[in-house]
């Protein structure tokens, strides 16, 4: 209330927070109104709270699909780690959804309104991560035109998800350990460090204990990105699950092609269930959208889908002529080799299909002198 209104000062009390401002003498009347128009967006402004977390929660429901014990376990794990602000660690072959859990582990915490940054440590050029990650100043390196604030920074508030962890390299490993343990980040460049305030969820799909013990995986690092660790079951393991992710995946097409097929003949379904599913549950969807792209209508029939197993090794390999056991290496190349193949040299996918990253497939292509 003020004696004195001006603009300026109408201005300053806005900017300082201020719903709005009285001016002298009181008006009993105005005060009413004003206090009922607060009231009212504090309402409001709880209700909308209150309708994100309910909406954060049915669509965490939706989109976890399945009710396999091993799936309860990890719904069970999110609800609990949702409210803390602590690293997450998720593990798990590619394809068995470890982003989908980090953005449910995301809308379920205060982080919310918050930004979700997700990255892909294995998809960054190796001279460029550092700058990705913590930004840069003007002139810190040919190319840099203009100051970026890196991903961390843009984190802000919200949460960063490192998928790929264990493809970082040993140096940005340090730094990465320093950021999480003082929550500050020095641009590449720059002497001034600047606070964040990032939750941070890793993920892997590879053994990290095997990474810590031959050297290219720090300790320090994995015991800070682990304190809770989410395991995520591949889907060969949960068999059970198939028929809701397939129902799940035919709703999602059928919008996205405007049709409406109703499900999958017996026999379609029964080459699903009792296929292993190398790529996991992105490999699934996979199947239905090449369906519905090759011109499902009614339902899906066996003839709809691809030969299933195709990328996986014959038995003939298993033995060479001589009726030696193969090289590891070589059993290596020719999944490798037959991967490619049925991806159509598509490497991101042959890499999820073997559970392993695209920076691998190009490391072993020039050591077999493809590259």
């Amino acid at each position: 209330m003020t004696g004195y209104p001006t603009i300026a000062s109408a201005v300053e009390a806005l900017k300082e927070g201020a719903y709005d401002y009285l001016s002298k003498p009181l008006i009993l009347d105005e005060l009413r109104h004003l206090m009922a128009r607060v009231t009212e967006k504090r309402f409001l402004k709880g209700e909308v709270q209150s309708l994100r977390a309910r909406l954060g929660e049915e669509l965490t429901v939706n989109e976890l699909v399945g009710n396999a014990q091993p799936m309860q376990r990890v719904k069970e794990i999110i609800s609990k780690v949702a409210t803390t602000d602590s690293p997450v660690l998720i593990e798990g072959e590619s394809g068995t959804g470890k982003e989908l859990v980090a953005a449910a582990i995301h809308r379920l915490s205060g982080r919310a309104k918050g930004p979700f940054i997700p990255v892909n440590c294995s998809a960054i050029p190796e001279d460029l991560l550092e700058s990705e990650f913590f930004g840069h100043v003007r002139g810190a390196f040919s190319g840099a035109v203009s100051d970026a604030l890196g991903l961390f920074r843009g984190a802000h508030e919200g949460t960063i998800f490192l998928d790929e962890i264990a493809e970082l390299s040993p140096g940005l490993q340090v730094k990465l350990l320093r950021v999480l343990q003082e929550m500050q980040v020095r641009p590449v460049g720059s002497t001034k460090a600047h606070p964040v305030d990032v939750r941070v969820i890793a993920a892997t799909n590879r053994d990290l204990d095997r990474t810590i013990a031959d050297g290219s995986f720090r300790q320090d690092l994995y015991y800070r990105l682990n304190v809770v660790r989410v395991s995520l079951p591949p889907l060969r393991t949960r068999r059970e699950d198939i028929p809701a992710l397939v129902n799940h995946f035919l709703r999602r097409y059928n919008r996205r092609f405007r049709r409406d097929v109703k499900g999958m003949t017996p026999d379609a379904l029964a080459a699903l269930s009792g296929y292993d599913f190398p790529g996991n549950v992105r490999e699934l969807e996979n199947v239905i959208e090449r369906a519905f792209a090759m011109g499902a209508r009614e339902q899906i029939t066996l003839a709809d889908l691809p030969v299933l197993g195709t990328a996986s090794v014959p038995s003939a390999t298993i033995a060479s002529p001589s009726g030696n056991v193969p090289r590891l290496a070589d059993v290596e190349k020719d999944l490798i080799l037959r991967a490619l193949a049925f991806y159509k040299d598509d490497k991101e996918a042959a890499a999820s299909a073997l559970g392993i990253s695209r920076r691998t497939i190009y490391r072993r292509l020039k050591e077999y002198g493809m590259l």
